[in-house]
């Protein structure tokens, strides 16, 4: 069997293994198998086998990867994911010792989270037509993760027995199959009804299905397709910056914040397992209000 064979087949039993330990998301299952892969090539090309990799092995291939243009933190993240293999192998006594124990992390910043003023969501959940089947559903998709902060991944995933218009909730199954109920709040829910009673029925063509936001073949949106709406949305409301399906969750928790949200109701809302992932929005509303007392207070 040959080097990148008997690789393939490690990694792939490494996946099957955290997928059933961790409930990951394809998502996430994707980028480990993809960072692996990368490292173990990598590995082939000096002929070294994925299991005999040296702590110099793995830093020399970090630094390799950092001079390529990849940020601090994308290393970071290169670095856990061979951290969590690595253990695993050790778990499984396929290797006698880890060779990620001594590598210390990259440093890294704390860059705040671009968001959106209050006025150019507004413009961008006005750009579309909602004459039109597309242009309602969009309408429809805008407003929900506005009023709910979905991720892209749990936006397009939606099923329509996960919504509840009577109660006014969506049910949510977020990274880990952790489940969430959101509000949705009166705008959003009004256009989910207008979607679903006169656009849906089109986009379906008589096709059986539970997915609630379909594309024009009545299959589930991709993610790659509602970006790429949002940013015609964006660009059709004259938003300056470049606008990204997340920034619209940002906007979500930093608009909540500024109007005096509770930061755990907020955390609950996002479906973060840990506070100090949601207390950066506070950083982004804290600059917002220093941005408005300079513009406006007189001695600001």
């Amino acid at each position: 069997m040959t080097a990148s064979k008997e690789n393939k087949i490690i990694i792939d039993s490494y996946l099957d293994s955290i997928w059933m330990e961790k409930g990951l998301s394809k998502n996430s299952l994707y980028s480990y198998g993809r960072d692996l892969k990368i490292f173990s090539e990598w590995l082939e090309k000096k002929k070294i086998n994925l299991l005999n990799a040296s702590r110099r092995d793995i830093q020399m291939f970090l630094s390799y990867r950092f001079e390529q243009g990849l940020s601090a933190r994308t290393t970071a993240r290169q670095l856990s994911c061979l951290r969590s293999f690595f253990r695993h192998c050790l778990r499984e006594k396929n290797i006698k010792s880890d060779p990620t124990i001594l590598i210390d992390n990259p440093k890294l910043g704390s860059p705040l989270p671009k968001s959106l003023s209050e006025s150019d969501v507004e413009a961008i959940l006005a750009a579309p037509n909602v004459e039109e089947e597309l242009g309602l559903r969009d309408k429809a998709m805008l407003e929900v993760v506005y009023a709910s902060g979905l991720r892209i991944s749990e936006l397009v995933s939606l099923r329509l027995h996960e919504i509840n218009l009577r109660q006014g909730v969506v049910r949510v199954f977020g990274k880990g199959s952790k489940e969430r109920l959101v509000p949705l709040g009166e705008e959003a829910m009004y256009w989910l009804q207008e979607y679903i009673k006169d656009s849906r029925p089109i986009l379906l063509n008589e096709i059986q299905s539970e997915v609630l936001f379909l594309s024009t073949r009545a299959k589930q949106m991709t993610r790659q397709t509602f970006w790429h709406r949002l940013k015609k949305y964006a660009y059709d409301a004259g938003v300056s910056q470049s606008v990204s399906p997340h920034m619209l969750r940002h906007a979500f928790a930093t608009h909540l914040l500024n109007h005096g949200a509770d930061l755990r109701v907020v955390q609950l809302l996002l479906g973060h397992s840990d506070l100090s992932t949601t207390q950066i929005y506070t950083h982004v509303a804290n600059s917002r209000m220093k941005e408005l007392h300079s513009e406006h207070h007189p001695r600001g």
